[in-house]
């Protein structure tokens, strides 16, 4: 069993404090002096799964995929006629073919959840960083998360529409992830977000992929426009296990509870329960000022 551990540090200005030198966030972004929120859609549309899809990520090969959800690896070529089998590319959505399972196996069942948030802000460049926050309700955990952002204008006519990701693998119960996306300029500012849940895997019990991890001693240190926090902590293993992929989640909300924010730190080290790892990054925010942080931890072998 694994386990993904979520904290949160109150922020706070220290004394003297100041911005620090700017840095290359995860995904680069304009900040804005002056935010301007763009209304969210009233009544996001929640899909009922119907196309059993599966996300490729790292280490995925297409004969593991094939005995994971219990189909035959020439189904599995057949349902994906354009996939190479030798080259498999991170975020490749692979389609489960439906009938071939395995007697006595169990599959993962494609979920629905709610959309607690989708909210857009625009940048003084003119484009739109669009945040959505999905919420895992089941005892299990998720994996392979994914949603479609669309943009309408007054009149409900799609102006763009772009798919995003979750920026972890894997979602645990309970807890609450953001996807954000990008919508370069030019953007008209009297649009409005719709967010529509593509993917979301229930995760079968015992699945032995990612390995237990807890965050301790985080801090987040707002700079003094309020726009930049500086994050620190560091990540304890509770298994004997070496991770070799350590990822810290952060996400920024105003005092109002919206996302404003999200970045990914990778540790350039391997995690054991003998070595833990600190982690030192910044976090920007595309709309007001940061009021809190939360974070995120996923390993894996």
């Amino acid at each position: 069993m694994f386990l993904l551990s979520i904290s949160s540090a109150c922020t706070g200005t220290p004394e003297a404090a100041t911005d620090l030198a700017p840095a290359v966030p995860y995904q680069t972004v304009t900040i804005l002096e002056t935010p301007t929120i763009i209304p969210p859609l009233t009544g996001i549309t929640l899909p009922t799964p119907t196309t059993f899809t599966h996300i490729v990520v790292q280490g995925d090969t297409l004969t593991g995929i094939a005995v994971r959800y219990g189909v035959s690896l020439e189904a599995l070529l057949a349902a994906n006629p354009g996939v190479q089998p030798t080259s498999l590319s991170i975020g490749t959505i692979i389609i489960i073919p439906t009938g071939s399972k395995i007697p006595g196996e169990s599959i993962p069942t494609p979920a629905s959840l709610p959309v607690l948030q989708a909210r857009c802000w625009a940048e003084a460049a003119g484009g739109l960083w669009c945040f959505a926050l999905l919420q895992n309700g089941y005892s299990e955990s998720l994996e392979n998360l994914s949603a479609q952002f669309t943009l309408l204008d007054a009149a409900g006519q799609e102006l763009a529409s772009q798919a995003a990701y979750a920026m972890l693998n894997t979602l645990p119960p309970g807890q609450s992830i953001p996807l954000a996306v990008h919508f370069p300029p030019p953007v008209h500012t009297n649009v409005s977000v719709r967010v529509q849940v593509l993917t979301a895997i229930r995760l079968l019990a015992g699945d032995t992929r990612y390995l237990p991890v807890v965050t301790e001693n985080t801090l987040a240190s707002v700079g003094a426009s309020g726009r930049t926090a500086h994050l620190t902590g560091r990540v304890l293993s509770t298994s004997a296990g070496t991770a070799n992929t350590l990822w810290v989640l952060a996400t920024a909300y105003d005092a109002a509870g919206n996302v404003i924010g999200v970045r990914r730190w990778e540790s350039p080290s391997a995690l054991t329960a003998a070595a833990p790892v600190s982690f030192d990054f910044l976090v920007y925010s595309m709309g007001p000022g940061i009021d809190r942080v939360e974070f995120l931890a996923e390993a894996r072998p």
